[in-house]
């Protein structure tokens, strides 16, 4: 999906191995300089990896390679968070540069949420919806270019409507939060608390 319109999803599961073609080595590579320039220069991306060595969980030369992974996904979403490994990257479902940095900076909130909460538990569906929301909110994926290519020309609060939306396409993903009604109304309940909550930014960036 182009323009950041991919899915994200915090993973349990591994993604499909086996010998790989020219052409799955060649996406591999050229996802793999995408993310080491997202690591390198990309703003947003470089403050989030510093608050999380502020957190204690430290990104470092010598996990950085064992955190950031570039894999081919079954699935069809563009990444996701594991919450005991760390990023991953679907190198057949990203195609910009862009793409990869808003997908970068999303799941590294998730990552910065599951340092700074002790008792964060990505099986509670209260849990997952704050997280997301925070990560639809916070990492680009709602800015207003992608909305556009996405279809959505409504500027009236579209921010916070494209949170929502982007929220409960992840959390659908997540048997702990029910049926579409119960996934709606966990991101009401988690809304005004979780849109809120900036950290570890200011303000929404």
């Amino acid at each position: 999906a182009g323009g950041g319109g991919g899915q994200r999803r915090v993973m349990a599961e591994s993604t499909s191995g086996g010998v790989e073609s020219a052409a799955d080595a060649d996406a591999r590579t050229r996802t793999e300089r995408f993310v080491d320039r997202s690591l390198a220069k990309d703003p947003k991306v470089k403050f989030l990896l510093e608050a999380l060595k502020t957190s204690g969980c430290s990104v470092n030369s010598e996990n950085v390679d064992s955190f950031f992974r570039v894999e081919k996904c079954e699935a069809e979403i563009a990444g996701g968070f594991r919450p005991q490994q760390g990023v991953v990257v679907c190198q057949n479902h990203v195609q910009t540069q862009e793409e990869v940095n808003n997908l970068l900076a999303h799941e590294l909130i998730h990552a910065y949420d599951h340092c700074r909460a002790a008792n964060l538990d990505w099986n509670n569906c209260q849990h997952h919806t704050c997280s997301e929301i925070r990560a639809a909110s916070l990492s680009g994926d709602c800015h207003w270019f992608f909305e556009v290519l996405r279809g959505n020309f409504n500027l009236n609060k579209q921010h916070q409507a494209c949170v929502r939306r982007r929220a409960k396409l992840s959390i659908s993903m997540n048997p702990a939060c029910g049926d579409n009604e119960s996934q709606l109304k966990a991101v009401d309940d988690c809304f005004e608390k979780c849109f809120a909550d900036t950290a570890p930014f200011d303000r929404i960036p």
